[in-house]
């Protein structure tokens, strides 16, 4: 018997990458990839409200396509399909509230599709093993399979194959957003482009990421940044502002066009974003996240039917 839809919010939280190594090509015509993935704090709100008639998603923020291109629009169809359903999904519309920027190198985009899998799954009363959500969510993107269970992790193949490691210890994040975004496409593009004339990767020196891990994994290095910072060379003045205000470390995050710092102590990151707030950049002050705070905070959540509004 089919259990009656319920209303649920489910936050997706935002990520950056500690390190980012771009491997080869693999045979698919994808990158090989050796990442490791850290969440945050910052995170969009999702809501799954039941209603009758097609599938529809609701934003309010310009340049968040509410068709069939948003990844929460396939996430849903690829769970309806998964649940052997006809047709195409519907009497679900979901509520975006976008707070992660988009093309940023945040995940936002994969963040609300593994939001959307949950959620859905929960507003429809529907049980699925940790596996299956983690082969439809390997079907629409890279990245959205940590977006299941986020805290620190290395990811592996096109970024897909995630393997968790000890969670970073807890630290501020002061996140520079500049005026411009960079699509995954174009990063991997200029990346290549670069490749193919000779040019070699500038050798970067690691910098503090403090851990116990062995293989010393993270070292904030990014390939990509390299050949994005040529293009945009706001992406090295971003990286210096950080540094100059206290930073340990500081690096791009994904296919840009972020950068983050990293602060041990909160005032110290405070400090950093007061310092940074005249920029002309977009700060933002967030926070790591461990496994259990991520489970904790990401678990989706029944609303009462009084507070949704129709």
């Amino acid at each position: 018997m089919t259990s009656v839809p319920v209303p649920v919010s489910v936050r997706a939280h935002a990520k950056i990458n500690l390190d980012l190594r771009v491997l080869g090509m693999r045979p698919d015509g994808f990158h090989e990839l050796r990442t490791v993935f850290q969440a945050l704090s910052l995170h969009d709100l999702l809501e799954c409200i039941p209603s009758p008639g097609p599938f529809s998603i609701e934003c309010d923020t310009a340049g968040v396509p509410q068709g069939r291109s948003n990844l929460i629009w396939k996430a849903a169809q690829a769970l309806w399909r998964a649940l052997r359903r006809e047709g195409d999904v519907r009497d679900m519309t979901v509520r975006l509230q976008k707070r992660i920027p988009l093309q940023a190198g945040l995940g936002g985009g994969s963040a609300d599709a593994a939001a959307a899998l949950l959620g859905l799954a929960r507003a429809w009363g529907v049980r699925l093993q940790p596996s299956q959500f983690t082969d439809i969510a390997a079907g629409l993107g890279a990245d959205v399979p940590f977006f299941l269970s986020g805290g620190t992790a290395l990811g592996l193949g096109r970024g897909d194959e995630v393997y968790p490691l000890a969670d970073l210890s807890r630290h501020w994040i002061v996140l520079l957003i500049p005026g411009f975004g960079v699509s995954t496409a174009e990063a991997y593009g200029w990346y290549d482009g670069e490749r193919d004339l000779g040019r070699g990767q500038a050798i970067r020196e690691p910098q503090y990421v403090p851990g116990p891990w062995p293989s010393r994994a993270a070292q904030m290095i990014n390939d990509l940044e390299a050949p994005i910072a040529r293009h945009y060379p706001e992406i090295e003045q971003m990286k210096l502002a950080l540094r100059r205000a206290g930073a340990l470390a500081a690096a791009m995050s994904g296919s840009g066009s972020t950068v983050f710092g990293l602060f041990q102590k909160r005032g110290d990151a405070s400090t950093a974003v007061e310092r940074l707030s005249g920029s002309g950049w977009r700060v933002v002050l967030t926070e790591s996240l461990g496994r259990g705070d991520y489970a904790r905070r990401s678990c989706p959540r029944v609303l009462s039917r009084r507070s949704v509004v129709v």
